[in-house]
């Protein structure tokens, strides 16, 4: 019996052992793969550290960003740059208002044999199948326009004819729109928004990170950024990221966060139900909780902590909660309902289980 019971426990140890090291594997490659892009990023982007580690977080994750801000701040050159470091397909759509579903998705063309003289149908592939697509000022064009990216956002496919045809993977949706500019824009469904993982406020520089931005781009030197990661390797790190453990007090305050910021909740505060028209979906938790899986491993952790979720939710949040009329003339935007969440919800009581 005791022979039995010694190699049980030398199986536990054996297995205990084996998910140490596969622990150590998952962060060292995940580690390296973020290292190896900030180092090429930062020959060209200068600053920005909290956006750029929020468009990893989602990289790695398999999330789309929606990147916000004014003119200038490298809104564009970030994305282009992650599409020359990364050995994926890369495709810009500029969105105007006279821009049809069809320039997105493709279109079918009648195309003639001249040997025969016979005709058919032949579909031609729109800037959509590319694994990095640029939606650049999306907010420039109609929702019926906008709209072409929600099937293949969520679905990864386009449906043309009756027919659905799948898109490259890994696919990575990061569209820019300008905030103070509205004249001539359509403010982006509910629905679309809700199929990106963040929101990111891109800020001006620092003065002296301006210096340098000033400086380096009117010089005489380009860079030229080397390619370091491949999609396959993307594709394993969105299984790698599945893996980091999420404690069940963690999961419990992502869950609490999102369900209060309905004002349909009975547990809501009170400046919900006065604020809030609309609180975060179901998505919300779950961006929660893979960000926090990939900022985890980013911080040198191999479970999620009440910290990551914290640091997410403003940008998980931020287009998922919209406010109403006494909000807007009381001056409440979503980030300040959301900082308020964050003083009101209570962490659940620590557990591993």
């Amino acid at each position: 019996m005791s022979n039995i019971n010694n190699a049980n426990d030398n199986k536990e140890n054996i297995n205990q052992e084996e998910k140490e090291t596969l622990k150590e594997e998952i962060l060292e490659k995940l580690q390296n793969g973020k290292k190896g892009i900030l180092e090429e990023l930062r020959r060209r982007i200068v600053g920005q550290e909290e956006v750029i580690e929020l468009a990893l977080i989602a990289l790695f994750a398999g999330g789309h960003c929606l990147i916000t801000g004014v003119p200038g701040l490298a809104k564009t050159l970030l994305i282009k740059s992650l599409g020359e470091i990364l050995d994926l397909s890369y495709k810009r759509i500029q969105f105007t208002p006279d821009l049809m579903p069809a320039d997105i998705t493709g279109t079918d063309i009648l195309e003639e044999d001249t040997s025969t003289g016979k005709r058919s149908i032949k579909f031609v592939k729109g800037p959509i199948f590319a694994n990095i697509i640029l939606a650049d000022e999306i907010n420039r064009t109609p929702p019926k326009t906008q709209a072409a990216l929600l099937e293949a956002m969520q679905e990864y496919q386009v449906t043309t004819g009756g027919v659905r045809l799948s898109l490259p993977r890994p696919f990575f949706v990061l569209a820019t729109q300008n905030p103070i500019e509205l004249e001539g824009t359509y403010p982006l469904p509910e629905a679309q928004l809700d199929r990106f993982m963040f929101n990111i406020i891109i800020n001006y520089l620092s003065e002296d990170d301006e210096l340098k931005v000033a400086i380096n781009t009117t010089s005489q030197d380009e860079v030229a950024l080397n390619t370091i990661l491949s999609g396959i390797d993307i594709l394993e790190f969105h299984k790698m990221v599945k893996k980091i453990f999420v404690p069940n007090n963690v999961a419990q305050f992502a869950v609490k966060l999102v369900r209060n910021s309905r004002p349909s909740e009975d547990e809501a505060p009170e400046f919900i139900k006065k604020w809030v028209s609309w609180g975060a979906g179901l998505r919300a938790g779950q961006f929660l909780l893979l960000g926090g899986k990939v900022r985890a491993v980013f911080h040198d952790r191999y479970n999620v902590s009440i910290e990551d979720i914290r640091a997410l939710a403003i940008p998980v949040l931020r287009h998922r909660i919209i406010t109403n009329f006494y909000a807007e003339s009381e001056r409440i935007d979503s980030d300040k309902v959301i900082e308020m969440l964050l003083e009101t919800v209570s962490e659940p009581v620590s557990g591993l289980t």
